[in-house]
């Protein structure tokens, strides 16, 4: 029996195919037959990586399609899926044969009809105001005059022209127009950073900073506003340091952008009527408080005369006023010059009896007392400093004791180490002394050895193996083309070179024969 006998040939025909192949063609007919599809589902799963890729799950009660969307198709649409919607997307099937699966590439989404949208913005304002994003107590007062307003539109609408003239009409004050888009792919993103902008513009810088904002739009179907309800504007309008009236569309579209701000207008016109008073309602306020203010003076000055006139009538005479202190005065005259006799002589009396006492003996006596007290001190003090110092110069001596075993030891450490570098000198100066001779021995054999592999590689000791150098013309000959066109040849050997005779004029077509001795 034959150990390697072939194994046998598989039965049938059917072709064979790699897993790649398979895969590959599975893929192209998935991708044939489902080259655009429109698919209606709700929204499972959502997963935003880091890569910026949207992955997400569309399903009905009996199936589940896996979906995603690439970075640029996901920066391209006007509404995100969201887990919950019931949406219509739009894009292609294909393959992924890493995990054998197919999967839809979305590139749009769209909500499945207005009872949808407004689902999603029926949940989208409840998640808002759970965070607290719609509080009254987070709304602030308008200005009753702000100087400058900032206003947040497209500039190209009649928006802009009619809250302009508005304002021209009520009370002109500077305007300060950021330019955005109101609707599309672009709206949410400028809003938001417009917002944030004139909230981020220094008090007293070279542009002015708005008291007011206004973000407004005209009116439009839900689709068309739907960048006011995106969540991004709603936090950029809900973080706004800077008050902020909303005036999207007209007065029956509201939007998620009206819950956040500060007040919300009907209409843009509306919006700047809230922003500033009537300046003819505020001269005529302002005038007829001139007119009050001047009678209420008037008027008061009147009262306070008046009053004045009645209060002096029940005021006493100034001379019986001054009667019973004058009285007063005239009794402390006549009894002041007595009192000053009497103050001076007592004040006599004391200075004779202080007098007394301060006689020279006295003096004497303090002085010799102060005299001992300070000798007694200065003994004092001397004693002090004596010990002092005897107990510093034995402090001192301690120390000169120690002192010089450490020096001693020190000058033998000193006196080591410097032996020790003499030898390491004495040893370096050896080796430095015997280095160019050793230098120059080393290379005498280095010229050597190069001097015997010069002789063993040239040709002289080439020509002694046997071999033999031709030249032709004074040049090296080394193919037998060249030694068949020579004239004259030369040859070298061993012990010395051999020229071989002329060539002749015609070798070819019946010449004479070569003549004896001839290479030719």
């Amino acid at each position: 029996m034959d150990l390697f006998e072939d194994a046998p040939a598989p039965v049938g025909n059917s072709p064979e195919y790699s897993v790649s192949e398979l895969s590959g063609a599975v893929k192209r007919v998935i991708e044939g037959e489902f080259g655009l599809v429109r698919v209606r589902g709700e929204v499972g799963r959502v997963s935003r990586p880091a890569s910026g890729h949207l992955y997400f799950d569309l399903k009905d009660d009996r199936a589940v399609i896996a979906a995603i969307s690439w970075k640029g198709q996901v920066a391209r649409m006007q509404v995100r899926p969201e887990e919950g919607m019931e949406v219509i997307a739009t894009g292609r099937m294909t393959t992924f044969p890493g995990q054998s699966k197919y999967q839809l590439i979305v590139e749009d989404v769209a909500p499945a009809g207005a009872g949808a949208l407004m689902a999603m913005l029926e949940k989208r304002r409840a998640a808002l105001q759970a965070e607290g994003l719609f509080d009254a107590a987070r709304k602030r007062p308008l200005p009753y005059l702000p100087a400058v307003i900032g206003v947040v539109t497209s500039p190209s609408g009649a928006v802009i022209r009619d809250i302009l003239h508005r304002l021209r009409d009520r009370f002109p004050r500077r305007v300060l127009i950021w330019p955005v888009a109101v609707q599309g792919q672009a709206c949410a993103a400028e809003v938001a950073a417009a917002i944030r902008g004139f909230n981020a513009i220094a008090p007293g810088g070279p542009v002015p900073r708005p008291d007011v904002l206004i973000v407004a739009r005209g009116g439009g179907s839900l689709e068309d506003l739907w960048g006011f309800n995106e969540e991004i504007v709603v936090r950029a309008a809900a973080e706004s340091r800077i008050p902020l009236i909303s005036a999207v569309g007209h007065e029956t579209d509201t939007t998620l952008i009206d819950f956040a701000s500060d007040r919300r207008a009907p209409t843009p016109t509306a919006a700047a009527e809230m922003a500033v008073p009537v300046r003819l309602e505020l001269m005529a306020a302002v005038d007829a408080l001139g007119a009050r203010l001047s009678r209420a003076l008037a008027q008061g000055v009147a009262q306070r005369g008046q009053r004045l006139r009645d209060v002096a009538r029940a005021l006493p005479r100034p001379d019986t006023l001054l009667a019973g202190p004058a009285q007063r005065l005239d009794a402390a005259t006549g009894r002041l010059s007595g009192a000053l006799s009497l103050a001076v002589s007592r004040k006599r009396g004391s200075y004779e009896r202080q007098a007394g006492r301060l006689s020279p003996l006295a003096l004497q006596g303090l002085i010799a007392r102060r005299r001992e007290a300070v000798a007694r001190r200065a003994e004092a003090l001397e004693a002090r400093l004596s010990r002092r110092r005897d107990l510093w110069h034995g402090q001192l001596d301690k120390w000169a004791s120690r002192l010089a075993p450490s020096l001693a030891r020190l000058i033998a450490q000193a006196g080591g180490k410097i032996t020790e570098q003499r030898r390491l000198l004495d040893s370096a100066s050896a080796r430095l002394d015997a280095a160019p001779a050793q230098r120059l021995r080393d290379l005498a054999r280095r010229l050597e050895a190069l001097d015997r592999t010069r002789l063993t590689l040239g040709y002289d000791q080439t020509l002694q193996r046997g071999y033999a150098v031709v030249r032709a013309d004074g040049a090296v000959v080394t193919t037998r083309a060249a030694a068949e066109t020579a004239h004259v040849l030369e040859v070298e050997f061993q012990d010395g070179r051999l020229t071989l005779g002329a060539r002749p004029a015609a070798r070819k077509g019946g010449g004479k024969p070569p003549e004896q001795g001839s290479l030719f």
